[in-house]
């Protein structure tokens, strides 16, 4: 598969929504975790479409809600707006609270389309990855960074991987899977 002026458009789209944002821990630009996110989807045979909302996954969420979700859809179509909804935990302001947004995408995972569920996996994989590097870097302080704490966030990635595979059974959730378990394993 060969990518598009689409697939520049997407980057362009993306950095101009999280110019600004910076990672959690590394406070290195957002972009670099969405450039990220795009690259697993396309190793893992996603199309053009799928790294496109895999760039832009984050952007209702953090960057405008419904009017950033109708943006979307406007510029780059109805099917692309909808798997980047579907990567959402929230398009409300304020975001409800953690474990209640949590629960309901976990939900969500349980009927997602396998484009939403593979974005959602490489989503979750590179964060995980950045998680265990930034844990080995911290240690427990680590923690203080998420709301969820050390439990709700081993909670919240086993949930996902466990939501995952009672309905996908693509490697993308094997090496969520093992990275996940990798994760646990280290912080106990």
């Amino acid at each position: 598969m060969q990518l598009t002026h689409r697939f520049v458009d997407a980057v362009n789209e993306a950095l101009g929504l999280h110019a600004t944002q910076r990672r959690k821990i590394s406070g290195g630009p957002y972009l670099a975790h969405l450039l990220s996110v795009a690259a697993i989807v396309l190793e893992h045979g996603g199309s053009e479409d799928e790294a496109i909302a895999a760039l832009l996954h984050d952007a209702v969420e953090d960057q405008g809600g419904l009017a950033t979700q109708t943006a979307i859809a406007e510029r780059f179509g109805p099917s692309i707006a909808g798997m980047v909804a579907g990567c959402s935990d929230s398009d409300d302001s304020p975001k409800p609270p953690w474990r209640v947004r949590k629960e309901q995408y976990i939900a969500r995972l349980h009927t997602a389309t396998p484009s939403v569920r593979l974005i959602a996996a490489a989503d979750k994989l590179h964060n995980i990855r950045s998680l265990l590097a930034d844990y080995r870097r911290m240690g427990g302080d680590l923690w203080q960074h998420f709301r969820g704490g050390r439990e709700g966030t081993l909670w919240y990635y086993r949930a996902v991987v466990n939501a995952l595979r009672a309905h996908d059974d693509r490697r993308i959730v094997d090496e969520l899977e093992q990275a996940v378990s990798d994760f646990e394993r280290a912080v106990e």
